[in-house]
């Protein structure tokens, strides 16, 4: 993914006003129609010199739809640059209550402090801004929390699961979506599903798993079961037993895929009628 963001032709924003309309611009046109309502998006920047003291961003109404078929590029920006001027974002916040993303509303709120990034120009005349990964002598701090409904968590996945199985010519005729909180940062997930194909061939399966955190910041998934009632079902199911066991033993360092700069000192996991993540970062 390119680090360079294009603000239109120089000068470069020396307002607030002015660098949100561009802001609104470049993410419209990154976006590729697969965003709606971002024109309603509230963008307020605040300049202070080359940096910028503050940018608040609030997606509340706007709506993610992936375009059918292959989603078209967004443009790219690659000029030949011929001046970098260094600048920090003091504080970043980003909220939403709710976006939507498919079918699913997220409640987002994010905040982010010592962002560093740096002003490009063109020898085209184009401007834009360019990111700077952080480092352990200018890290990145903040924290985030994304929450949404249980019910409709639920509801998302029983969606995307009846259009991928339908391609299959398998129709899904219940489902039902359990998580339970088992610790601090830990889960147990339970899926129950019946299927039907044609007039002979109908069964129920179950799938379970957990998700747990530790203090290290490393993920790991365990306890991955698939089972069906139909013998038929059954035997199919065990033919995925290895990639089953593959993910069954899977742990991803969390704290480890993030630059130098980027320290995650926590996660917690809350589930209620909501499922609340937050992370802190520092």
């Amino acid at each position: 993914m390119t680090s360079l963001l294009p603000l239109g032709t120089a000068p470069r924003p020396a307002t607030g006003d002015d660098l949100s309309a561009r802001l609104r611009d470049a993410l419209g046109d990154a976006a590729g129609g697969q965003v709606h309502g971002l024109d309603q998006a509230r963008i307020e920047a605040n300049l202070d010199g080359a940096d910028v003291h503050s940018l608040e961003i609030d997606l509340t109404g706007v709506a993610f739809v992936p375009v059918q078929g292959e989603a078209p590029e967004a443009p790219s920006w690659d000029p030949d640059v011929v001046s970098r001027d260094e600048a920090v974002l003091r504080t970043l916040r980003l909220d939403a209550h709710p976006l939507t993303a498919v079918d699913l509303p997220v409640d987002l709120a994010a905040e982010l402090q010592g962002v560093l990034f740096a002003w490009v120009a063109g020898a085209d005349g184009s401007v834009g801004a360019e990111l700077v990964e952080p480092s352990e002598d200018a890290p990145v701090t903040g924290n985030a929390r994304v929450a949404v409904s249980r019910e409709g968590l639920a509801g998302t996945v029983r969606g995307l699961l009846t259009v991928a199985l339908a391609g299959n010519g398998i129709q899904l005729t219940d489902f039902d979506l359990r998580i339970d909180q088992t610790g601090p940062r830990d889960a147990a997930i339970a899926i129950g599903a019946s299927i039907k194909k044609g007039m002979f061939l109908s069964a129920k399966i179950t799938a379970t798993a957990s998700a747990a955190v530790d203090d290290a910041m490393v993920l790991t998934v365990g306890d991955v079961q698939l089972s069906s009632g139909n013998p038929i079902v059954g035997a199919l199911l065990g033919t995925m037993k290895g990639r089953v066991e593959e993910v069954a033993g899977r742990r991803i360092d969390l704290a480890g895929a993030l630059p130098p700069g980027v320290r995650l000192s926590d996660v917690r996991l809350d589930v209620g009628d909501e499922i609340v993540l937050t992370a802190q970062l520092g």
